[in-house]
């Protein structure tokens, strides 16, 4: 899954938001907001591939037995669940539509536990970078309720990123097989 902001042009330093020469300021603002919502738009796309791909992984992790694995991938899916809402519920309060029916972002399952991981490690980046050039993109338009909203989801994303940090040290540290035989129901907490 990559997000795909950038490469539709939203790169907030790059481009004056509203630059029309002659407008008012108010149109400026305005305009700002259709930028926003596509960009929310974009980002609701992510949240809602990602969490069809941690739906497979955890499927996944259940039917090879790491039970403890398959429970952090779908806490991770009740999240993205939480999130898709807040863009949708913000989306609609803008005058936009929230567009959850196009998904142009590819989903990367994973063929083992490593590959799962390590896919979650580089969209968990991308991800990152997305949101804060929509908090900044949100701060341009002066749209507080916005700056929140998206800030409060990167907090989560972060804790999500740190947890697949933490096991992919885990995985170096403690080699997979020991890290897998921990992943299962029986394992000692």
């Amino acid at each position: 899954m990559e997000v795909n902001i950038a490469q539709q042009g939203y790169d907030t330093e790059a481009v004056p938001l509203g630059s029309i020469p002659g407008k008012k300021k108010k149109e400026t603002i305005m305009s700002g907001k259709a930028d926003l919502i596509m960009v929310m738009n974009s980002l609701l796309e992510e949240s809602l591939a990602a969490q069809n791909q941690n739906m497979v992984h955890a499927e996944i992790c259940l039917s090879w037995g790491y039970k403890k694995l398959q429970m952090a991938f779908r806490m991770q899916i009740i999240d993205q669940m939480r999130r898709s809402e807040w863009l949708i519920e913000r989306i609609i309060f803008l005058g936009g539509t929230p567009l959850i029916t196009k998904f142009n972002t590819i989903i990367k399952l994973g063929k083992t536990v490593a590959e799962m991981i390590g896919n979650e490690k580089s969209e968990e980046k991308a991800t990152l970078k997305a949101y804060n050039i929509a908090i900044n993109l949100a701060r341009k338009v002066k749209d507080q309720g916005s700056v929140e909203m998206l800030t409060r989801i990167l907090k989560l994303q972060e804790n999500q990123t740190a947890w697949v940090e933490s096991q992919q040290v885990q995985i170096e540290q403690m080699g997979l097989e020991n890290y897998l035989s921990n992943q299962t129901l029986d394992a000692v907490n």
